[in-house]
């Protein structure tokens, strides 16, 4: 029987929609190659902005990736699970192990940018850290790639002062990462806030991430805060959205 709602839908949706279901039944894998703006139009009998935006629709739902000169294929990238909950948990870094335990699975991940620089706080970072104009704070940058696949970039501030002389000013923080360093001066974690929003990229974001066209970054802005309710780290993250699942478990 057909579905009333069909008729209703743009061309390219259809065949957006089309493409879609024989991705999930199998009949293109991962790292097949769709076919292209000619074959939709010459099977759909459409035009070829119709055929472009149906090919489009995928590659913004971050299931195909465009490769210059040879077409669209189904992506091959497994999206990470990023479980908000888990990763923070004072077990997991408390006990020297990396956040990203909780999500990778035992996946091959790899920090190949890192910098670590002292500045003025810019103002709203400033305002966040409840420091004073002009204060100095470390300024962490990083840039984690999975599977060989860059998918986040992360900028870490914390208070200049507070972390002067301790691992946290080096490129190596060592076990437990930033958090477990932390603890180790007298500001142990207690206490995490997580804002997230979505845009699309800039250039430079887009370069970062190996991002296909179109495809919108996911942004996680982080403040941690310690026992008497400090704020020690503001991270701010921009992740690629097709590479990620965010997940929370918690109790009612």
């Amino acid at each position: 029987m057909a579905n009333p709602s069909e008729g209703k839908q743009p061309k390219y949706q259809r065949i957006a929609d089309e493409l879609k279901d024989a991705i999930r039944r199998g009949v293109y894998s991962p790292g097949d190659r769709l076919p292209g703006e000619n074959d939709l139009m010459a099977t759909h009998g459409v035009a070829r902005m119709t055929a472009r935006q149906a090919l489009g629709v995928l590659q913004s739902e971050g299931l195909t990736e465009a490769r210059k000169g040879a077409g669209v294929f189904v992506r091959a990238f497994r999206p990470l699970r990023r479980r908000g909950v888990q990763r923070l948990a004072q077990e997991t870094w408390g006990n020297g192990r990396s956040m990203w335990s909780a999500d990778t699975e035992g996946r091959d991940l790899q920090v190949d940018q890192v910098s670590v620089t002292e500045r003025p706080a810019p103002t709203q970072i400033a305002n966040v850290l409840g420091l004073d104009e002009g204060a100095a704070v470390c300024i962490r940058s990083r840039r984690y790639v999975l599977d060989g696949k860059p998918v986040l970039v992360a900028t870490s501030y914390l208070p200049a002062e507070l972390v002067a002389g301790s691992p946290i000013t080096q490129e190596d923080t060592g076990p437990g990462g930033i958090y477990a360093r932390l603890a180790e001066l007298g500001h142990k974690p207690a206490h995490f806030r997580e804002e997230i929003r979505s845009r699309m990229p800039s250039r430079d974001e887009a370069e970062q991430l190996s991002l296909s066209m179109g495809t919108p970054v996911i942004l996680v802005c982080r403040t941690a805060f310690d026992d008497e309710g400090l704020a020690v780290e503001v991270n701010e993250m921009t992740l690629d959205s097709a590479s990620y699942v965010l997940e929370y478990e918690f109790d009612a």
